[in-house]
């Protein structure tokens, strides 16, 4: 049995997609089962439960034997998921598959790094045999901007020209999935890419082209960004970490590439051109609405 976390969220539900592809045994630990079987039907076994309520971690753990280990960007989540750790060390869980940031590093001025490196640091102590994927960015955080961009044209981010080596969140999915189906990779660390490292501009680019208008990329200020974004909803914490992003982005620190996906999952990982294919109607301009008056 396969214990997915995270199970409704970008990267969890691909995740168990592509284990259900495999025709593994997945059990989902999820807040919202309703949800869940709206997704799966009754192709999963359900956990209904939350990292803060300990009794359904250790509830949802019970006969597994492989935990794929993923959570919310939260304050809590290195002791929400240093406490999973340690209930499935009691649990007898043979190994955990954890999804990481592409930067791991306890003491990170990025608080999202710090916490995946501390949660890394803990599950290598852990005694379980330990997985770590380090994922880039995912092409799916761009949907956030889908709606200012089918509304005005304009994609706006402190990028620069920095160059990101963006991944599909399906490619992280087939990756997690073909290393939790053997044993082969235990005790490993994999760095998951996309296929190249693009910049906003030729984000840009590839979006006109999938739209068919233009879209242009403008670069603002970082301050300017983060007051964007938290008018636009966004804890000021976490806007305040993606300014840092972006800004460490710019020296450089995203643009690497691996070619780990493809020697996983046998073939080359989707392009920013085939995601923006792929998505394209949510980037489409806004038809102007048909109530208006004659």
């Amino acid at each position: 049995m396969i214990l997915v976390t995270g199970a409704t969220g970008i990267a969890g539900s691909h995740v168990v997609r592509a284990l259900l592809e495999r025709k593994r045994e997945v059990r989902v630990f999820v807040r919202d089962p309703d949800k869940a079987r709206s997704l799966y039907g009754d192709a999963v076994e359900i956990a209904h439960g939350d990292f803060a309520d300990a009794r359904s971690v250790r509830a949802a753990l019970a006969g597994v034997e492989d935990l794929f280990l993923s959570g919310a960007d939260d304050p809590r989540r290195v002791e929400w998921e240093t406490a999973a750790i340690d209930a499935a060390a009691r649990a007898g869980v043979q190994r955990i598959v954890k999804l990481s940031s592409l930067v791991a590093t306890p003491g990170s001025p990025v608080a999202f790094w710090d916490w995946h490196g501390r949660i890394e640091q803990h599950l290598c102590r852990s005694g379980i045999c330990p997985v770590v994927l380090r994922s880039s960015f995912f092409m799916s955080n761009l949907l956030a901007a889908a709606e200012q961009v089918a509304l005005t044209g304009l994609l706006h981010a402190p990028a620069g020209t920095a160059r990101i080596a963006m991944i599909d969140p399906r490619d992280v999915g087939a990756a997690a999935a073909a290393v939790l189906a053997t044993e082969d990779h235990d005790g490993r660390m994999y760095v998951l890419t996309g296929p190249e490292a693009i910049s906003y501009a030729e984000v840009a680019r590839e979006l006109s082209t999938a739209t068919g208008r233009d879209v242009e990329y403008v670069d603002i200020p970082a301050d300017e960004a983060e007051r964007a974004m938290t008018q636009a909803g966004l804890p000021a914490f976490a806007a305040e970490q993606i300014a840092t992003i972006f800004a460490l982005a710019r020296d450089g620190a995203t643009q690497t590439t691996t070619a780990t996906v493809e020697a996983l999952i046998g073939r080359r990982p989707h392009d920013f051109a085939s995601f923006a294919r792929d998505c394209a109607h949510l980037f489409a301009p806004v038809a102007e609405t048909a109530g208006r008056s004659a």
